[in-house]
C-alpha cells in the first residue's frame, strides 16, 4: 500500500478498537496490551487536535492596531502590532490585592506566531493614565483553524467598587519568553513536585500526586503531614477521593495508584496546576479493575497566594452500588491544633463543635491552635450533584481521631445507587493564614466571600475618562523591537534550513515542527530555547549538533549568519510539545 495521506501513515481509533477485539478474543494479550497503549495514544492527539477551552471571553475578531493608541501608549508598545481590551469590575465592595484572574482570549493565526513568547498584560493606572506591565502566565494554546485561543491568568488589583482596565498587546515576531519574578518556586518532575509560595510548602507524593505534607512558613514551620502505614499505600493528608462498592466488599481509592493513569500539569511563575484523573484501584488491583467511577482532582496553587485549591469530580460511567463515597478527607498526626471551627449556610464561623442541626449542611471546616494561632481551613465554594438527589453537605472536624489527630471527612451517600451519568463536583479552598485572636471568623469569612465574588472580567473599550500618559521605559526588553543586534528574521529563515531527515519525504524543518520555543540575541550570540516532540527523541543534540543523516544541525547553520560568534541551543521540557505547535506548512507537510 503506497502512504499518500494521513490515515495511510497510521490508524484509527476504530480500527485499533477492532484489532484490539480480535487479540482478545484470540487471547493474545500482550498484543491485546500493546494496543490499549496505542489507543492511549490516539485519544492522545485526538485530546490536542480536537478539545477547546470553551468559548473565549475575548473574541479573535475583536482587536485593535497598536498604532491607533494614544501616542503616548502605542510608542511604549513599540514592537507589538495589536492589543485587546479587558475590563475588570469590583462588584461587592471589597478591595482586591493578588487576586488571581483567569480567561480564555482568541486571535487570528496570521497575527501571532506564539502567544507564549508575545503575550503581554498591562494595566491602565486609573490615577496616572500611564499602562504598566504586570505578570501574565499563557498557557494552554491550541490552533483551531484560523484562530488560536489561549488561557491566560494574572493577579489583579482593584479598589472597591470600581471598574479597571487592562490591555493585552500580542504579534511581536521578536519578543522573547518573558522571565517574570515571583515568590511561586516549584521543584521536582511529572506531578511528583514541592510547590512553595510566600505562606507554605505543598509537597505531592511522588507516587500518586495525593497532597503529602504542607508547611506553614511561620516562624516555628509547623509541618502538616500523616505518619504511619496509611492502608498499605503511603499516607497523606488528603485521602480524597474514594468510595466502599456494594455490599461493604473493599474500598477503592486514588491513593492506592501506583501511578496517576493520566494527569496535566502546567507550570508558570503565577500558578501551577496539576490534575489527575482516572478509575480509582482496589487494595488488589489489578484483580478488580471497575471501570464504573470516573474521578479527577486538580490542584491549583498560585504566587502570593495564603490558600491553594482543588477541584474534584467523580463521574458515572454505568450504573453502581456503592456503600459510601467521600470527596474531601483530611488526617493529621500528632496534635497540632487545639479548636475546631466551622460555617454553615448562613456564611457565619463558629469556634467549637457543630451544632447537630447543621451535621450535614456545612459550608467551611478547619482547625486553629489558639496559643500559635496556626490554622487550617477548608473553604467550600462549590458543591453539586446531577442526577442525583440528596447530596449532603458533611464534614464535621474532629481533634481525635484513634491517636492520629485532627481529621475531617465528607462523606456524600451512604448505601445507595448511582445511575449513570451521575456527577459530584467540588471546587474548594484551604487557607493557612493565621488565625488571629480577634477578627478571625471576620477574616476567614471575607476570604470566603471574596473567592465566592471574583473579579468580573468582561471585553472593554479604552477608558475614555483617563488621560493618557507615558509611562517611563518601554514594554520591549532589549531585542523585542526591531533593535535586535542581529537581524532575527535572518535566524528563524535560518533555522527554516534544519529538517528532521526521519521524515524522510515530508520535507519539514525544525520551525515548521514547532520545536523552537524560543530565540535570543545578545551582542553576538544567540541563545535557541528547543523541546522535543516526545521523550522517546531524548538526545535533542540531533537537531543541536548533527548526528548521522541530520540535514544541517542548528548550531552549524546559524553560525553561517553574519554577525553570529557564538551559538548556545537548550532543551527545556515544559510546556510539553504537542501537535498545536506545528505551523500550517507544517500541518500540511504532516498531511494533517
Amino acid at each position: 500500500m503506497k502512504e499518500t495521506t494521513y490515515w495511510d501513515r497510521t490508524d484509527t481509533l476504530d480500527e485499533k478498537l477492532r484489532l484490539l477485539d480480535a487479540a482478545c478474543k484470540g487471547r493474545n494479550f500482550r498484543l491485546a496490551r500493546s494496543l490499549a497503549e496505542s489507543l492511549k495514544d490516539t485519544l492522545r492527539f485526538a485530546q490536542q487536535e480536537e478539545e477547546g477551552l470553551g468559548t473565549p471571553l475575548l473574541a479573535a475578531a475583536t482587536f485593535g492596531p497598536v498604532g491607533q493608541l494614544p501616542p503616548e501608549w502605542s510608542q511604549w508598545a513599540r514592537g507589538w502590532s495589536y492589543y485587546k481590551a479587558l475590563a475588570l469590575d469590583e462588584t461587592v465592595g471589597m478591595a482586591r490585592a493578588g487576586e488571581p484572574v483567569e480567561l480564555v482570549a482568541g486571535f487570528l493565526s496570521w497575527q501571532t506566531a506564539s502567544l507564549a513568547r508575545e503575550l503581554r498584560v498591562a494595566r491602565i493606572d486609573p490615577n496616572t493614565g500611564a499602562p504598566r506591565e504586570i505578570a501574565c502566565q499563557v498557557s494552554g494554546e491550541i490552533r483551531r483553524g484560523a484562530q488560536r485561543l489561549c488561557r491566560v491568568i494574572f493577579l489583579a488589583d482593584s479598589p472597591a467598587h470600581l471598574r479597571t482596565h487592562y490591555l493585552l498587546f500580542y504579534g511581536n515576531p521578536d519578543a522573547e519568553l518573558p522571565a517574570y519574578s515571583s515568590d511561586l518556586k516549584v521543584t521536582g518532575e511529572g506531578y511528583g513536585l514541592d510547590i512553595e509560595n510566600d505562606h507554605y510548602v505543598a509537597s505531592l507524593s511522588r507516587q500518586t500526586g495525593q497532597l503529602e505534607r504542607l508547611k506553614l512558613k511561620r516562624e516555628h514551620g509547623l509541618e502538616l503531614f500523616a505518619g504511619g502505614e496509611g492502608h498499605g499505600e503511603p499516607p497523606g493528608i488528603d485521602w480524597a477521593h474514594d468510595y466502599v462498592g456494594s455490599n461493604n466488599f473493599q474500598k477503592f481509592r486514588v491513593t492506592l495508584w501506583e501511578k496517576c493513569p493520566d494527569y496535566e500539569v502546567i507550570r508558570g511563575p503565577l500558578c501551577v496546576i496539576v490534575r489527575r484523573w482516572g478509575f480509582p484501584h482496589s487494595p488488589v488491583h489489578p484483580v478488580f479493575t471497575p471501570s464504573r467511577l470516573h474521578m479527577f482532582v486538580e490542584y491549583r496553587f498560585y504566587a502570593r497566594a495564603p490558600y491553594f485549591m482543588k477541584q474534584g469530580s467523580m463521574e458515572a460511567v454505568k450504573e453502581l452500588d456503592i456503600t459510601y463515597l467521600r470527596d474531601d478527607e483530611w488526617v493529621f498526626s500528632g496534635y497540632s491544633f487545639t479548636d475546631t471551627c466551622w460555617m454553615g449556610p448562613d456564611g457565619k464561623l463558629r469556634i467549637g463543635p457543630v451544632d447537630p442541626a447543621q451535621q450535614e449542611n456545612l459550608w467551611a471546616v478547619g482547625f486553629f491552635h489558639r496559643t500559635s494561632r496556626d490554622a487550617f481551613i477548608g473553604l467550600f465554594l462549590e458543591h453539586e450533584a446531577e442526577k442525583l438527589a440528596g447530596l449532603k453537605h458533611t464534614g464535621a472536624p474532629q481533634l481525635h481521631y484513634r491517636w492520629h489527630g485532627p481529621v475531617w471527612s465528607r462523606a456524600l451517600f451512604q448505601n445507595a445507587t448511582l445511575p449513570a451519568g451521575a456527577a459530584l463536583r467540588q471546587k474548594n479552598a484551604y487557607l493557612v493564614l493565621p488565625f488571629p485572636e480577634q477578627g478571625g471568623a471576620e477574616m476567614v469569612e471575607g476570604f470566603r466571600h471574596r473567592l465566592l465574588h471574583p473579579l468580573a472580567a468582561s471585553p472593554g473599550e479604552l477608558p475614555r475618562a483617563i488621560q493618557a500618559a507615558a509611562p517611563p521605559g518601554a514594554l520591549a526588553r532589549p531585542g523585542e523591537a526591531g533593535d535586535s543586534p542581529i537581524d532575527k528574521r535572518r535566524i528563524w529563515d535560518a533555522l527554516r534550513d534544519c529538517k528532521d531527515e526521519q521524515l524522510y519525504t515530508a520535507d519539514i524543518n525544525v520551525v515548521d515542527l514547532g520545536l523552537i520555543e524560543d530565540v535570543r540575541v545578545r551582542g553576538d550570540a544567540v541563545h535557541v530555547l528547543m523541546t522535543i516532540p516526545h521523550g522517546g527523541r531524548s538526545r535533542y543534540g540531533y537537531f543541536a549538533w548533527g548526528s548521522g543523516g541530520n540535514s544541517q544541525p542548528v548550531r552549524d547553520r546559524l553560525l553561517k549568519i553574519p554577525g553570529v560568534r557564538q551559538v548556545l541551543v537548550e532543551r527545556v521540557t515544559e510546556p510539553a510539545w504537542t501537535s498545536n505547535r506545528l505551523t500550517g506548512p507544517g500541518r500540511k507537510a504532516l498531511g494533517l
